[in-house]
């Protein structure tokens, strides 16, 4: 039987960020579709299979989504088709899964976002799932204690 990892949500005016918590995960899959659907699954330290979809409430561009592989979790940045602000999550109006939490640590309302800053790690020693070594998707993301230095913490 799978079980469902607990998941952050946050979200900019051009992405969403989802961070899964899922300490040591192995086998890691993600997969967007271009109508808004995400899909992970991962197997746990212990050999326990997680897995979940997700209908977003908009479209989003496969191409623009990454993922970031920590120790402690899997973050996924996932970049809107449009920009501008959702609602919320999930396209259904339902309440979302109790697994499905918002992230306060990276919430940003509309009028306080800041257009510099894109906070897809929490760790500094994560690696990115399905990319090219020779990729420079990473340029311009700001980890953890670099977005402290930027805010003078």
């Amino acid at each position: 039987m799978s079980r469902h990892p607990e998941v952050l949500w946050a979200q900019r005016s051009d992405k969403v960020y989802l961070t899964i918590s899922l300490p040591d995960a192995k086998d890691i899959s993600v997969k967007c579709d271009p109508q808004g659907l995400f899909s992970f699954s991962a197997m746990g330290v212990q050999g326990e299979s997680f897995d979940f979809s997700l209908e977003l409430f908009g479209k989003i561009v496969p191409e623009g989504c990454k993922t970031n592989v920590g120790l402690r979790n899997i973050i996924c940045s996932i970049m809107k088709e449009e920009t501008g602000w959702w609602k919320r999550l999930l396209k259904s109006e339902e309440k979302p899964a109790p697994y499905i939490k918002v992230d306060w640590n990276k919430w940003c309302d509309e009028d306080d976002e800041d257009p510099n800053s894109d906070l897809a790690s929490d760790d500094d020693d994560a690696t990115y799932v399905g990319q090219e070594e020779e990729s420079s998707d990473d340029e311009g993301l700001l980890y953890l204690p670099d977005l402290e230095k930027a805010r003078g913490n």
